[in-house]
């Protein structure tokens, strides 16, 4: 981890030149000399970042470049007296705008969560005597004193421990706490959260006691680091670059395409106001100014749909993102894995299942009375053996022989109804089996042979490969005493070797059909995780996902970014990594050209699921997790992540279908503008009608988000590609142009249009109308339109109304306003025939280009 190797570089020295770096006292700070050291270093507090104010807020919806470019064509349609057009213009803006700003004022920032995690007290050593203190007062060099339930509430280095056991998982990604003591590490292979002499905020003490000196606070700490990194504002995503660089390409468009409109016109008309006012519309034309907001209703649609289905979606962009995806990139403890120990195997001495092992493993557990374990909750969850056991009818509690760190077992000693005393233990493998003298084989009880051990731990080993937590369970019967009997460690020998309790942190039950269904959509799935290699294989091997390969932290730490970019696609399984790895690797996998989402639920995931395309939390996440991210799954079932890549690549096809019709029709009506305006002795059409045909062709569109997607366009992640955009536009913009040239030749020499101006403009007004608005059922989908492949109802309806309102238009009372005329009997035969070639004509070329 780069950025706290840099920063954090004291707790790696030996204890004596921390000491003299921090200032340490041994009787601990004075008052005035913990005042003095909070001015130099401030408070106890991790990175705050500030609140958006609503305006802040809006200001940055209003940054993108198209809704800049509608602005400034709004004004200037304002400046020059056309308030039509300047109220159609800021209505899609504001909506647009609007809606996105709505969606994203429900989500908070990350940093208040990290806030309110450090709003405790903690036991410190001033002027001579321990002191409760909130833990914003905290300094370097202070002394504290750690103990059971306890908040790290700094990066401290330990002083001196009893039994002391952290639970880092939220740091790590491991569900077992880690033991820590003051003895001198001579390295932590490149991961600080290993050195077992120092406990880091965010963790919190299992068992234990222990003084620590205090080395770094507030945003110098390995947490506060995390909350410096996630305080920021984010990177653009794929689909905003993506965005922006349509936006750029048809501000290309409009640069070359508007001068040379006013100036063929004004050349050619000698009319330079009119030249102008035309060229205006025909940027307004140009530019489509429908995609904020059709943007912004798919997108909205999306997370409406996401959330029926409890998903919970804080930034819109993301469900795009979903859907663009071809790399997912996960936690292991508690994302893929329940993130609890779950008691999965109860074994006798030679490997089988055995009931007796669970039930005596069960009587242990239920009747100590010191702090209970993760393993000790995994055995109580069979709360059935309490009844099968009628634990309570037929055992009563005589005595019991408490865990302690250093002969790492614990007893109890049960009394059964007929006065016999049972004592039975449990604890770490070889040195339980030490104390052994026979075993328990099917029943039979036999002097334990050498072979007996050798078979046992040779199972324990292969189990701990596999990625298990093991445990020895032994008991011995003992006669009962008239008077009160009192056992002590010395009455756990000549024992009877009856088994084996191996635990594991499981995956969820619908981890592997998840990870299934996304390969199934060309999704790969990358395993990063804090915790060691040898449980994440197992896990892997548990949900199909191959580990043949993993790449550790340590290795990581030694490359630099070229390399790594080299090197992570040949890589399913990273393991023992620190948060600074995962955001390195999501970063290598994004300069690969990959979409990458990153899910995750622990503190050490947050600078991933940030930088990450999209960030994704579950259920169980800690809160800065599900603050970091984009997406929260409520629910503890993995299967909505297919429904969600599912959902995002529906999106993605109707925004996409509105920038395929929008860019490709105006490109070829800009074709058209441009070639009649070379030989017309008057404007091609006025510029009323102009933003008349434009307004009446966006409102066809308003109901794409409604759309129908086809199922093989679901199959693949869909990313945004703007060198296939851009042939797109400019083989299927010209064909438009082709039949407006058709109509040009028979308005012209058909309807003798040269002295009739008026009947010109409403002959290409209505073609232009028809065209474009039929076309969206040909360019909406690969397949053939309305056989193979049908819009849906409120698409069609909203087609059939336009063309009537067009046709409508020509003979309205608004016609002499607009400057149309009626259309002769003949001309909509001409018209019906130029629809039939054309819709033809786009079909055959759109395969050739889908084929291509």
């Amino acid at each position: 981890m780069e950025k706290a190797n840099a920063k954090n570089h004291l707790i790696v020295l030996p204890l004596q030149e921390i000491q003299s770096s921090v200032g340490f006292i041994p009787g601990g700070l004075s008052q005035e000399e913990a005042e003095i050291r909070i001015s130099k270093y401030g408070f106890n507090e991790v990175a705050k970042e500030k609140p958006l104010s609503p305006w802040r807020r809006l200001l940055i919806n209003l940054k993108n470049p198209l809704v800049i470019l509608l602005a400034i064509l709004g004004v200037v349609s304002f400046l020059t007296g056309d308030v039509r057009a300047t109220i159609v213009i800021f209505i899609m803006v504001l909506l647009g705008v609007l809606l996105r700003y709505l969606q994203e004022m429900r989500a908070d920032k990350a940093a208040e969560k990290l806030r309110a995690m450090v709003s405790t007290h903690a036991t410190v050593c001033r002027d001579g005597k321990d002191t409760e203190l909130p833990l914003k007062f905290l300094v370097p060099g202070d002394i504290i004193r750690l103990g059971s339930g306890d908040m790290v509430p700094a990066d401290v280095r330990v002083l001196s421990a009893k039994d002391l056991f952290i639970n880092q998982a939220t740091l790590t990604g491991e569900a077992m706490p880690v033991e820590k003591n003051a003895d001198e590490c001579l390295s932590a292979k490149g991961n600080e959260l290993e050195l077992s002499n120092i406990c880091f905020l965010g963790s919190n003490v299992v068992s234990g006691t222990a003084s620590a000196l205090v080395v770094y606070t507030g945003d110098k700490t390995f947490f506060g680091s995390l909350a410096s990194s996630i305080a920021g504002e984010r990177e653009l995503t794929s689909f905003d670059k993506g965005v922006n660089r349509f936006t750029w390409l048809m501000i290309r468009f409009i640069m070359i395409m508007v001068p040379a409109v006013f100036i063929i016109n004004g050349l050619s008309k000698h009319n330079w106001l009119e030249a102008f006012l035309f060229a205006l519309a025909v940027a307004v034309g140009l530019t489509p100014e429908m995609l904020p907001m059709i943007v912004t209703v798919n997108l909205s649609k999306g997370a409406m749909a996401m959330a029926r289905k409890k998903v919970i979606v804080k930034r819109l962009n993301s469900i795009q993102n979903f859907g663009a995806m071809d790399v997912l990139c996960t936690d292991k403890t508690g994302t893929l894995t329940m993130g609890r120990i779950v008691l999965e195997n109860h074994l006798d001495v030679t490997g089988k299942p055995s009931q007796r092992v669970l039930d005596f493993g069960y009587l242990n557990s239920y009747y100590h009375t010191g702090l209970k374990n993760l393993m000790d909750d995994a055995i109580l969850d069979h709360e059935e053996l309490e009844g099968n056991l009628s634990v309570k009818e037929k055992y009563n509690k005589i005595d019991e022989i408490p865990f302690d760190f250093v002969r790492k077992r614990m007893s109890v000693v049960l009394e059964d109804k007929t006065g016999l005393n049972i004592l039975i233990c449990k604890g770490a493998v070889e040195s339980l089996i030490d104390l052994c003298s026979k075993v328990e084989i099917n029943g039979e009880i036999s002097d334990m042979q050498p072979q007996h051990r050798l078979d046992s731990i040779k199972m324990v080993n292969e189990l701990n490969r596999q990625g298990f937590r093991v445990i020895s369970l032994a008991y011995k019967f003992m006669p009962g005493a008239s008077d009160e009997p009192v056992y002590s460690v010395k009455d756990e020998s000549d024992l009877i070797l009856l088994g084996f309790l191996s635990f594991l942190d499981p995956p969820k039950e619908t981890a592997q059909e998840a990870l299934k269904k996304l390969a199934d959509l060309k999704v790969d799935v990358k395993i990063l995780t804090g915790d060691n290699e040898t449980i994440t294989a197992c896990i892997c091997n548990k949900v199909g996902l191959p580990s043949e390969k993993i790449l550790l932290g340590e290795q990581i730490e030694k490359m630099d970014d070229a390399q790594l970019a080299e090197i992570v696609n040949q890589i399913s399984v990273f393991a023992r990594l620190v948060p600074e790895h995962k955001k390195r690797i999501i970063i290598a996998l994004q300069k690969n050209g990959h979409v990458t989402g990153f899910m995750g639920d622990g503190i050490n995931d947050a600078p991933a699921l940030k930088t990450a395309d999209i960030g994704i939390s579950v259920d169980s996440a800690v809160d800065i997790a599900k603050e970091s991210s984009d997406i929260i799954l409520l629910e503890n079932s993995l299967l909505v992540l297919e429904q969600g890549v599912i959902e995002g690549r529906r999106v993605f096809g109707n925004i996409i279908k509105y920038i395929k019709m929008a860019a490709s029709s105006n490109f070829g009506n800009m074709f058209s503008v441009v070639g009649a305006s070379a030989f017309l002795p008057y404007l091609p059409m006025l510029p009323i009608q102009v933003l008349t045909n434009n307004l009446l062709y966006d409102f066809s569109q308003t109901t794409i988000p409604s759309d129908n997607v086809d199922s093989d366009w679901l199959v693949k992640p869909r990313k945004w590609a703007i060198d296939e955009l851009k042939r797109f536009i400019l083989f299927i913009g010209p064909i438009s142009s082709i039949f407006d040239y058709i109509t040009f030749f028979i308005m012209w020499y058909v309807f003798h249009c040269k002295d009739n101006p008026a009947l010109f403009h409403t002959g290409w007004f209505v073609e232009s109308l028809f065209t474009q608005t039929l076309i969206i059922h040909v360019i909406r989908t690969n397949k053939i339109p309305f056989i193979q492949s049908r819009a849906s109802w409120p698409l069609i309806m909203t087609s059939i109304l336009i063309v009537i309102v067009g046709a409508w238009l020509t003979i309205s009372p608004l016609a002499e306003t607009l400057g149309f005329v009626q259309l002769p009997a003949l001309y909509w035969l001409f018209l019906a025939g130029i629809l039939i070639i054309y819709i033809t004509l786009t079909q055959l070329i759109k395969n050739w280009l889908i084929r291509k």
